[in-house]
């Protein structure tokens, strides 16, 4: 059951000892589970098991703690990046086919869908420091897909990462809106017919990809 506004908020299980860090593991937790406009600081403060004097003595503001969440969010997605190259050295399709299915993962795992694209919707000031960091980091994702597709023999390599990166907002807004069977759960086969489209060969060795089942729970019938 979701808690409603005023209820009383905990702490992430094996959350950190020192305040600061359990500061950033509640923000983190509750900014992705309610939105960044859905909590205030003194839920924050609360679910660290801290007040605002001491929140505020690491985080000058909210903002701050806001712009501490999207570079963890950052930061995990360069994790997963090495993850894919790790598993699929010199392949380029391997690591285009590993990061497809690395997103389906995420995607039928959390209904909440993509944090930053919720932030970015979000944040809705102008020169928002949040807004640049967004930027950034889909730019630099983006960039990182059409890198592959042009190592991977495609032949209109930046139409093909466009595809594909709209593909992957798409699905976690529709994951989101419609639940796990709605479009989202072809997922991995659209992006394997539109990666096939452009001209790239997979070798008859490599597995083809099966579409990861949605956390237990989360999965909404449609109607018949």
């Amino acid at each position: 059951m979701k808690a409603g506004r005023g209820a009383k908020v905990s702490a992430p299980r094996g959350a950190p000892s020192r305040p600061r860090e359990r500061i950033v593991a509640s923000a983190q937790d509750l900014f992705h589970r309610r939105g960044i406009r859905g909590v205030g600081v003194d839920a924050i403060a609360e679910a660290a098991g801290t007040n605002k004097m001491t929140l505020y003595r690491h985080f000058g503001s909210k903002d701050d703690l806001i712009i501490e969440y999207l570079s963890y969010k950052g930061k995990k997605s360069d994790e997963i990046w090495a993850e894919v190259e790790a598993a699929s050295p010199a392949d380029p399709v391997g690591q285009l086919r590993g990061f497809i299915r690395k997103v389906a993962k995420f995607i039928a795992e959390d209904e909440r869908g993509c944090a930053l694209a919720n932030a970015a919707v979000e944040l809705t000031e102008n020169g928002h420091p949040g807004l640049h960091l967004i930027q950034e980091f889909k730019v630099r994702q983006s960039d990182r897909v059409a890198a592959l597709c042009r190592a991977a023999g495609a032949s209109q390599p930046d139409l093909l990462a466009d595809a594909l990166v709209l593909l992957i907002e798409g699905a976690r807004v529709s994951r989101r809106s419609v639940g796990a069977v709605g479009p989202s759960a072809n997922f991995v086969r659209t992006c394997e017919a539109v990666i096939s489209s452009s001209g790239i060969r997979v070798s008859e060795d490599q597995e083809s990809p099966s579409q990861p089942r949605p956390a237990k729970g989360k999965t909404n019938r449609r109607r018949q």
